[in-house]
């Protein structure tokens, strides 16, 4: 969907990296070594985003590093509008809010890293999940968003050894008073 409303490439590669996990963190030659292309229209997109305020850009050493400004007045309206188009809320919309037990859920895999894929990597974790109704939900997901869905569930206790073991995972949903 989003490359029927941008037909440039390399921005919608910039979008989901630095807006899907605002945590995401980049500089020129490693998106050169990530996407495959030029640094002539990888570094075009980057100041344009940078002169648009949506990126910030902080010197170590001799490389200029970005990330998204959190703080930008549509940083929050890009985010919701990647995470539509890739899917991610129909999963939280879908699996977290119609299945009991799941206390948090984080974005795993190639996804997480800001890269876009046919398949979206969770890890689940709470207790007394219906692992029998989450395999339904997440078919039906699949048939919606039309990736696949990778999902592993683990209970609490184990969240801090998950998390070690894949370190580019980040919070994409977690329960809380207003969403019991």
């Amino acid at each position: 969907m989003l490359d029927t409303l941008i037909t440039n490439k390399t921005r919608i590669k910039l979008l989901i990296r630095f807006f899907l996990n605002p945590e995401s963190v980049s500089y020129l030659r490693g998106l050169e070594e990530e996407f495959g292309e030029s640094t002539n229209a990888i570094r075009l997109e980057l100041n344009r985003f940078e002169s648009a305020g949506l990126l910030s850009s902080s010197f170590v050493k001799n490389k200029k590093i970005f990330t998204a400004n959190i703080h930008h007045p549509l940083f929050k309206e890009i985010q919701k509008l990647l995470r539509k188009s890739l899917g991610v809320d129909q999963i939280i919309e879908f699996v977290a809010q119609q299945l009991g037990g799941i206390r948090k859920i984080y974005l795993a895999g190639a996804l997480a890293k800001g890269k876009d894929t046919q398949i979206i990597e969770l890890l689940m974790f709470g207790n007394g999940i219906n692992t029998e109704s989450l395999d339904e939900l997440i078919t039906r997901t699949e048939l919606l968003i039309n990736r696949k869905i990778r999902c592993l569930v683990f209970p609490d206790e184990d969240e801090e050894h998950e998390k070690q073991l894949h370190p580019e995972a980040w919070v994409m949903w977690q329960k809380d008073e207003n969403n019991k």
